[in-house]
């Protein structure tokens, strides 16, 4: 049975000016395509999604558009504006989720992924697909970034031997390990409906983390630890890094 998957876009990546002043962050080159593209065909690739949402804003809308139009992938793509027009109206991811949830009346199970995640050539998003069906509960990916005080930037996780999360900091001054969460989740569709809830008793709705950290406190989060390279692009540090990294890999693989 076929998945859906959301792709949050919808940030103004202000820390990344002048180069995201009028294009998303998504849609920047790395080595040769935009980020978004890398996510897109591993997604397209497990063969267990048949349509893929991307939530962006009122500016970034009609550049994602025209890049959907263009390019030439057989899963469905479909852009959503959630309406927002500047970094002081955005609603914040999970508002965003929300969002595309009553607007597409998505009532599968869902995979959500951050499109500033740029992933290498070895990650294995199938994996992560099959483990989670297997877990049947809501699951997080997660990676070990082996060092505390970059850690600090992340919402840090501690597991127990059965893989079930069992603390959740999102940016903690002090973490309690190395162990950070990626913007990468599996939802049954079961707990689809615990975003609107989840809205209704809390005020933090930028991070997805925050809900995870709520939802775990009264059900079952597994985490799925991932190994190989991964980037989150905060910043022209991180861009600039993903950039050399995918530069060097094509190099190697021609």
């Amino acid at each position: 049975m076929f998945m859906k998957a959301l792709i949050l876009a919808a940030g103004y990546a202000t820390r990344l000016y002048p180069l995201t002043l009028n294009k998303p962050k998504p849609l920047l080159p790395v080595a040769g395509k935009p980020i978004i593209e890398y996510l897109v065909e591993k997604i397209a690739n497990t063969g267990k999604v048949d349509q893929i949402y991307i939530i962006t804003n009122q500016k970034f809308y009609q550049n994602f558009i025209v890049w959907a139009k263009n390019y030439k992938q057989k899963i469905a793509i479909k852009i959503i504006n959630d309406c927002t027009k500047s970094e002081q109206d955005r609603l914040g991811a999970i508002k965003d989720i929300e969002f595309a949830l009553k607007k597409e009346k998505i009532n599968d199970d869902l995979l959500i992924a951050g499109g500033d995640n740029i992933f290498d050539f070895d990650f294995d998003l199938n994996e992560f697909i099959l483990k989670s069906k297997k877990f049947k509960d809501s699951v997080i990916g997660l990676y070990d970034i082996n060092d505390l005080k970059s850690a600090q930037r992340f919402g840090v996780v501690q597991l127990n031997k059965k893989s079930r999360i069992i603390s959740f900091q999102e940016k903690p001054k002090n973490p309690q390990s190395t162990l950070i969460a990626m913007c990468l989740y599996y939802f049954p569709n079961i707990q689809l409906s615990k975003f609107s809830m989840y809205l209704k008793e809390n005020i933090h709705y930028d991070a997805v983390g925050n809900f995870v950290s709520w939802l775990a406190k009264n059900n079952d989060v597994q985490g799925v630890v991932f190994k190989g390279i991964w980037y989150d692009i905060g910043d022209k540090h991180a861009y600039s890094q993903a950039c050399e990294q995918f530069l060097n890999k094509s190099s190697k693989k021609r």
